[in-house]
């Protein structure tokens, strides 16, 4: 594919985008008259490049056509762009075409592309808002059909592929878009090919220094490489002929990792590139299943297998129907990672969904209940977006129950996500876990192999304290469906237990006032804004027809309109006398998590919203005050970034962080992995500075593994 996309980059003409069009598949008469109407639709326009736009059309569906061979998908990334860019409706098209081109079209013309002059900032919440809501639209309208998402994918890239004409700027943000959304869509329908062009014409854009510094590498190796997996395939095929293999039943293939793997390999362990082990892989197709464990067998008596890295993925398929068996094995040659697969294997780990089309028979459905999966149903976007890209990264771990079924986690899953994996209640009600017959925390990381159960106790557990330790989409959406209803239980009792304390009575008796004032739907906001507290205290006031309440008689004894009152870090909205703040020792909030305020002695006794003695003193009813923090927009983030071994770097560091305006709470120097890279962690607070602007800032300079917001991070 690498000759057939530089020949894609070369195209300046129509008619040479039609004949590269031609060598994909058959220009039949359906394909030409769509090829024409195309040409109709689009005269007039040009691409950023100055080339007409009718070329890039045609380069989508030549791409497309690669993949699929279907005529269908070809004829719709032909006019994939007509409706929304032209004046020809989706009417013309069915009429011309039918219903299948119309359906296909239609969902390609649901997703509205993001456009170059719209793009925010990549670090701004604007730009995050409008990539997850591009990217919400592009998979709602792939449920019902995947050749949405095929002909998607193969228009992103050929995007990619002419980034060139646009601003540094533009490239950079769409560059992000790309290897945050597509790229994982194309690993999640196995299509190896798209995935690994997406990842590598991003990484160029994004981290231009790295991807120089690895392309300088590999070019400058390139003849010592290419000399030693030559060596190391030919000593293969000699070891499978020994072994009673015909040169005719099997065939081996070789390469150099694409640059983004290497990266990605680089930047987890904190090494350089001349210290990567395994920049060679080589494939072996042969016929059968039972063959590729012959030869497994074969190459583990020929060369000395590294175990750890040794996966079976023919017995354990990934979720997206991936089928190979993985080894590293060590030779004269260095560490060669070999995978092992059967022809139909290597057509499905190539084209994945797009195989279906492209061989057809032999080729059975991937499985796409992941995309249906991805379908969540929270009022944040920006969560949606998370979430989905929590479910689309790739590395993965496949874990046991104790009967031996089999669960796909991503890498560094805790036992937690494991439960909700299972099922939801089983992770709603999870007390603990047995990993490999040993007791464990929920918490516990996972590891390849593990044998998990789950402890429960039927009774649902609050761990809103962990959303941001598990992993899976399915365990942060069920930690964070079952807190909110939580705390909406809290805000609304507190918000009773608030105005009765501003009134003086009983909070049975505030709950009878406002049943009639006809305001409880709304209630629980009183605990948690100022403007919905005033609101209620005003339609109380309000209400003289109502018996119980007889607002004047409140004002002969004494009741007294609330006033702000500021103490700390704490701003209260009441009509007592307030005295001062103290906290209990159950437990600490941190500033900007959510409090409750306590009415005792004159004073405010302050409590995280989770914790359970408060919750304990809400139900009774006990006094309270509306509180909120003095400075709410203070966050608080942990980061931990892979230091290099040079002199002045964590100077550096610290430097630069100072001059973002962040500050610094607490420094922890010489952590190491599993895997020797040695990492500096740091917890920093600001009022201005959020996550993606520290994720921007720092990525530039530093290789930075983590940056996480520590928000409810209390045990509960």
């Amino acid at each position: 594919m690498n000759e057939f996309l530089k020949l894609i980059q070369r195209v300046q003409t129509v008619e040479d985008a039609t004949a590269v069009l031609a060598q994909q598949i058959e220009i039949d008469p359906t394909i030409r008259r769509a090829l024409e109407l195309a040409e109709d639709a689009h005269a007039g326009q040009y691409r950023k490049s100055g080339e007409p736009y009718i070329i890039h059309p045609v380069l989508v569906a030549a791409i497309v056509a690669s993949l699929s061979n279907d005529v269908t998908m070809v004829i719709a990334a032909l006019l994939h762009d007509v409706v929304e860019d032209t004046s020809c409706s989706i009417e013309t098209i069915e009429s011309l075409f039918g219903n299948d081109v119309r359906h296909i079209v239609s969902g390609l013309t649901k997703i509205v592309e993001i456009r170059d002059q719209s793009l925010a900032p990549s670090h701004s919440n604007e730009r995050l808002i409008s990539s997850a809501l591009s990217f919400r639209k592009l998979l709602v309208a792939s449920i019902e059909d995947v050749r949405v998402l095929v002909i998607k994918l193969c228009d992103r890239l050929h995007n990619m592929l002419t980034l060139e004409a646009l601003s540094p700027a533009k490239r950079l943000r769409i560059s992000e878009e790309t290897l945050v959304v597509y790229a994982p869509i194309a690993h999640r329908l196995g299509i190896s090919k798209i995935k690994n062009y997406l990842e590598d014409l991003s990484f160029k854009y994004i981290y231009p220094e790295d991807y120089q510094a690895i392309d300088d590498y590999v070019r400058s190796h390139d003849q010592n490489l290419h000399f030693k997996l030559n060596a190391f395939i030919e000593s293969v095929k000699n070891t499978l002929h020994q072994a009673g293999y015909h040169w005719e039943e099997f065939e081996v293939l070789g390469r150099v990792k694409h640059y983004y793997s290497i990266y990605l390999k680089m930047h987890r362990k904190g090494i350089t590139i001349e210290e990567v082990l395994d920049l060679l892989a080589i494939r072996i197709i042969t016929r059968e299943p039972l063959e590729c464990y012959e030869i497994l067998g074969a190459l583990h008596l020929a060369y000395t297998p590294l175990i750890s890295r040794f996966k079976d993925y023919i017995a354990l398929p990934k979720e997206n129907g991936y089928q190979t068996i993985h080894t590293t094995l060590f030779s004269d040659e260095g560490i060669v990672e070999a995978q092992i697969r059967t022809r139909q294997m290597h057509q499905l780990a190539e084209y994945g969904v797009a195989a279906h089309w492209k061989y057809k028979e032999g080729i059975a459905q991937i499985n796409l209940e992941w995309l249906k999966s991805l379908h969540y149903q929270n009022e944040s976007i920006e969560e949606f977006y998370e979430l989905a890209k929590s479910d689309l990264y790739s590395e993965d771990i496949t874990v046991f129950s104790p009967r031996g079924d089999y669960y796909t986690l991503p890498k560094d899953a805790v036992a937690l996500d494991f439960a909700y994996a299972v099922h939801s209640e089983i992770g709603d009600t999870a007390t603990g876990a047995i990993i490999n017959k040993e007791k464990a925390s929920l918490l516990t990381i996972l590891k390849n192999g593990d044998i998990v159960r789950i402890v429960t106790d039927g009774t649902p557990r609050l761990h809103c304290s962990w959303v941001d330790t598990v992993k899976t989409s399915r365990a942060k959406d069920g930690i964070r469906s079952k807190c909110r209803h939580w705390i909406r239980n809290v805000d609304e009792k507190s918000g009773y237990n608030i105005l009765a304390t501003l009134f003086g009575k009983q909070p049975d008796t505030i709950r009878t006032i406002v049943e009639k004032t006809g305001s409880t739907g709304t209630l629980y906001r009183a605990a948690e804004r100022l403007d919905s507290l005033k609101e209620k205290i005003a339609r109380i006031a309000n209400s003289a027809d109502i018996k119980e309440v007889r607002f004047w008689e409140w004002l002969k004894r004494g009741y007294r309109k609330p006033q702000i009152r500021k103490i700390d870090y704490f701003f209260f909205y009441t009509n007592k006398p307030l005295s001062g703040v103290e906290f209990d020792y159950c437990c600490h909030p941190k500033v900007g998590d959510g409090i409750v305020a306590f009415y005792k002695e004159n004073k405010a006794i302050i409590h995280h919203k989770l914790c359970m003695k408060a919750y304990a003193q809400i139900e009774q009813g006990a006094p309270m005050l509306f509180v909120d923090w003095n400075h709410s927009k203070i966050a608080r983030y942990r980061l931990i970034i892979s230091l290099q071994n040079q002199r002045g770097v964590l100077a550096g560091l610290l430097t630069k962080l100072t001059k973002m305006g962040l500050n610094i709470n607490s420094i922890e120097l010489g952590i190491k992995s599993s895997e020797s890279a040695e990492f500096c962690k740091l917890e920093v607070e600001s009022e201005t500075v959020s996550r993606q602007q520290i994720q921007h800032e720092l990525s530039g300079k530093f290789k930075v593994i983590e940056v996480a917001a520590l928000n409810d991070a209390y045990n509960t």
